[in-house]
């Protein structure tokens, strides 16, 4: 029986982001020595990429890794293909309840990482089935209710790092598989404009670059050297992302607005 065919998926604002990330999981190789595609998607819903996911059907098992999810042990990482398919599972990451990572949700997995058997998703999936709910925190939370009705779902442990804030993302047999930093949407953009965004978020390029550093050196790496080239095009990439970004979020207003209003009525 043929190996199922593994990519790695990452949703992206932040090239420079991207290219750091990237950097620890760009020379991976499935069981049987074949290079493991990266993909980076820009430009996609909190849901959406989701279903760009599903929609590729040149992979089977998509590892799910956000840019700034920066990974500790690749073959812990890897192994969990064979833990999925072994136990018959849709969908492997930390649950959202978890007090290590936003304690809401704990049916729901943080999609900072994951490890979807599409293959199997796509047995069943259907867009139409999704209910959304008055008290989804989020737009992907539906598709992850439905996931965990639908199929078996393996949640990982978590604890907190020593920074107080990142995530540490831990395989079953307790090994470090990633450090998810949070609050990555900060990370290029000046302190003074974040205090005015986030009066409390304004210093989290630092606490994500000492992270950065940390996995680079657990996996004895050396931190990418980038160019006066390399600074434009991030610079430039990142101009690109502002100008659809700022549409898509001004579009989703009257919704946001819809549901806060039926909130209220629901509550009152």
């Amino acid at each position: 029986m043929p190996r199922p065919r593994i990519k790695i998926y990452t949703r992206s604002f932040d090239l420079r982001l991207y290219r750091l990330a990237k950097g620890l999981f760009c020379d991976w190789t499935d069981a049987e020595g074949r290079p493991i595609p990266c993909v980076r998607l820009t430009d996609q819903s909190a849901d959406g990429y989701f279903f760009t996911m599903l929609r590729d059907t040149e992979c089977d098992i998509a590892i799910n890794v956000d840019e700034d999810a920066f990974i500790v042990d690749p073959q812990a990482v890897l192994s969990l293909v064979d833990l999925l398919l072994e136990g018959g599972y849709a969908n492997i990451g930390c649950s959202d309840g978890d007090e290590a990572t936003t304690g809401r949700d704990p049916v729901v997995t943080n999609p900072f990482f994951n490890v979807f058997n599409l293959q199997l998703i796509r047995t069943k999936f259907d867009r139409k089935a999704l209910v959304r709910r008055l008290d989804d925190r989020e737009p992907y939370y539906p598709f992850f209710h439905w996931m965990a009705a639908t199929f078996p779902t393996l949640y990982l442990p978590a604890r907190r790092h020593a920074d107080g804030i990142t995530t540490i993302a831990l395989h079953p047999d307790g090994r470090p598989l990633c450090l998810h930093t949070w609050f990555s949407r900060f990370y290029s953009t000046p302190s003074w404009i974040v205090r005015r965004i986030e009066p409390t978020q304004g210093m989290q390029k630092t606490r994500i670059d000492a992270i950065i550093r940390e996995t680079y050196d657990t996996r004895g790496k050396e931190l990418p050297h980038f160019g006066v080239g390399d600074r434009l095009a991030f610079a430039w990439n990142k101009f690109i992302r502002w100008i659809v970004k700022v549409p898509q979020r001004v579009s989703r207003w009257p919704y946001k607005l819809k549901r806060r209003l039926a909130r209220r009525q629901n509550h009152a």
